[in-house]
């Protein structure tokens, strides 16, 4: 079983081609200089490869279990795991330095994030709602909740949820039922249950901050009338010390094809007297706070799709080069090779590692924009990256995650009979990778999103301004071995602009006609900003290797890279932009038998 190793000068180009020496220059990340962003690289590094992956296995054969007395056991070596983890200050690498976090930005802390999820996704989860919520709290909690919660989540001694969904609600939150009563003490009383909740319960950490959305007496109806309220496993004294357990519990454990050592609890509020809770932010605006955790859940749930479909390259790749089988073709005569040699596997092989190399590029130039959207001192530049952030979000978490699972599966494919024996380990990143497309809104949900609330609000402005920038790069004078690639990264940002210009030219006269094509316009969307950061890669790399400068094996190597995504990816834009532009009338045909 081979373990993870982090992909750093992969990384490195990534934070490069964002602009890392930007990003540092904003106020407040001048500690993040590259000396001290390579030491963390090289140390998550480590920790990652020698700490969390061999975690991996483990968790996924004996899983997460309740026991009759409602505690929650994880697999040997996690809580180890986790201490290490936030004694370290790991867990703080994003936060405010105010509430003990290191203050990294977003750029550095996304590479890290990545290192974790590769290593062991089940692992990561638990940091990942924590840092949500600390998000949320940090934005819409009371002074006093501030300085009560904060240090202790961002120190990892307590751990973070987010509370949303109901058997009776799924994806529409309008539905849910959790009810709040006040108390004249100030605390509210909650009563409901809630599903899908990851590490609901656990004992990596002394207690855990439920974030929950529930109505108040009165609320409006559908999502306006949601509220959020905190409501911790123990009840905190004044000195912040856990105290008396509260009204809530872990009902039971989902059973599910992944992702087995990440508890999914169904929870319980309010079996007695009520749990004990304290309204966060004001009355009737929980929805509002909740996406606050959602668009960063929603970011590192992408960072997910790219960190295990790593894993599953990595895996095939040494497989690859390790399995002797057959004679290379046109050989005659010859001995048996390692299957690398085999066309259809170098195809299989390079479409993986291609698409990986794309979506991490895509992800940082995203994480490098959230930075210059918070700390920016131009306003007008802060503007213009919170546009160019809110666009990509839903590509990141959309594009990146079904493409994951293409890739772990092309990963078992690889492996050939081998791949289907769970022994091998290619499997379980196939089955960590199906959860990545739906949890935190499926890829559905973030294409409505993309179409209905970026391209259709602004009457496609945002998009515009993106599809400018890629023809600026694609009609700049290249090198004479990129021009080709230029080529096609040209007709694949003509096919988004025709199915965009499709959407926004239907949504008025049925929006129905726009939806029935967001999916395909959301992996066309994907597919040509990944052709752009390919593109932009395999200029940096060939600009290197003209001066001698780096890794000659690993330049040429992205820039093989680059022809192979235009050559055997950017071809697939054309038929996507048609599926938009013509597709929809049979998808919403009444005969249609469904």
């Amino acid at each position: 079983m081979s373990e993870y190793i982090a992909p750093l000068q992969d990384m490195r180009l990534a934070l490069d081609l964002a602009g890392l020496d930007e990003v540092v220059a904003l106020p407040g990340y001048e500690d993040a200089s590259r000396d001290v962003v390579d030491a963390m690289l090289e140390e998550a590094a480590r920790l990652t490869g020698e700490l969390l992956s061999p975690l991996n296995r483990v968790g996924d054969r004996v899983g997460a279990s309740l026991g009759e007395d409602g505690r929650v056991t994880l697999p040997d070596g996690f809580q180890a795991a986790y201490r290490a983890w936030a004694d370290n200050g790991w867990n703080g690498m994003g936060c405010d330095p105010a509430h003990g976090g290191a203050g990294m930005p977003h750029l550095v802390v996304t590479q890290i994030q990545e290192m974790v999820m590769g290593a062991n996704m089940a692992f990561s989860l638990c940091p990942l709602l924590t840092a949500g919520a600390i998000e949320a709290l940090a934005l819409c909690g009371s002074e006093a909740q501030k300085a009560l919660y904060l240090s202790r989540m961002v120190s990892g001694e307590w751990a973070g949820t987010m509370n949303l969904t109901e058997p009776q609600a799924g994806s529409d939150l309008a539905a849910v039922r959790t009810r709040a009563e006040p108390r004249p003490d100030g605390s509210w009383r909650l009563f409901g249950q809630k599903i899908f909740i990851t590490f609901g319960e656990h004992e990596l950490a002394s207690n855990i901050v439920h974030l929950v959305l529930a109505r108040t007496p009165g609320a409006p109806e559908g999502v306006k009338g949601l509220s959020l309220f905190i409501v911790p496993k123990f009840i905190p004294d004044a000195d912040g010390h856990p105290g008396a357990r509260n009204d809530l519990r872990c009902v039971s454990l989902e059973h599910k094809l992944g992702i087995h050592a990440s508890p999914t609890c169904v929870m319980a509020y309010g079996d007695g007297e009520g749990a004990t809770g304290w309204l966060c932010g004001e009355e009737n605006r929980g929805i509002e706070y909740m996406f606050i955790m959602m668009n960063a859940a929603r970011f590192a749930v992408g960072l997910q799709g790219i960190a295990v479909a790593e894993r599953a390259w990595q895996r095939a790749h040494r497989y690859a080069n390790e399995r002797m089988q057959g004679s290379e073709a046109g050989m005659r005569g010859g001995g048996r090779v390692a299957i690398v040699r085999h066309p259809d596997v170098r195809r299989m092989l390079l479409r993986m590692k291609s698409q990986v190399d794309a979506m991490r590029l895509v992800a940082a130039v995203t994480a490098a924009a959230r930075d210059c959207a918070a700390r920016h001192p131009d306003p007008a530049q802060r503007a213009e990256a919170q546009v160019f952030v809110e666009l990509m979000i839903p590509v990141v978490k959309g594009w990146s995650t079904e493409t994951a699972v293409d890739i772990a599966s092309l990963g078992v494919q690889v492996h050939g009979g081998m791949g289907y024996i769970e022994e091998t380990g290619a499997a379980q990143y196939l089955r960590d990778a199906r959860i990545t497309t739906i949890y935190e809104g499926t890829t559905g949900i973030q294409a409505n999103d993309l179409v209905g609330r970026k391209i259709v609000r602004d009457k496609g402005a945002a998009m515009h301004a993106l599809v400018e920038r890629m023809r600026a790069l694609a009609a700049s004078d290249l090198p004479v071995p990129l021009q080709p690639v230029a080529r096609r990264f040209r007709e694949a940002i003509d096919a988004l602009e025709r199915a965009t210009g499709h959407v926004l030219a239907t949504w008025g006269a049925d929006m129905r006609l726009a939806l029935a094509g967001a999916v395909p316009l959301l992996m066309l969307f994907g597919r040509v900003v990944g052709g752009w950061q390919l593109l932009r890669a395999a200029l940096r790399s060939h600009e290197l290797l003209e001066r001698g400068d780096g890794d000659a094996a690993f330049l040429h190597a992205r820039i093989v890279s680059a022809r192979f995504y235009a050559d055997h990816v950017l071809t697939e834009c054309e038929g996507l932009a048609r599926t938009v532009c013509e597709g929809s009338d049979a998808v919403l045909d009444e005969m249609a038998g469904l």
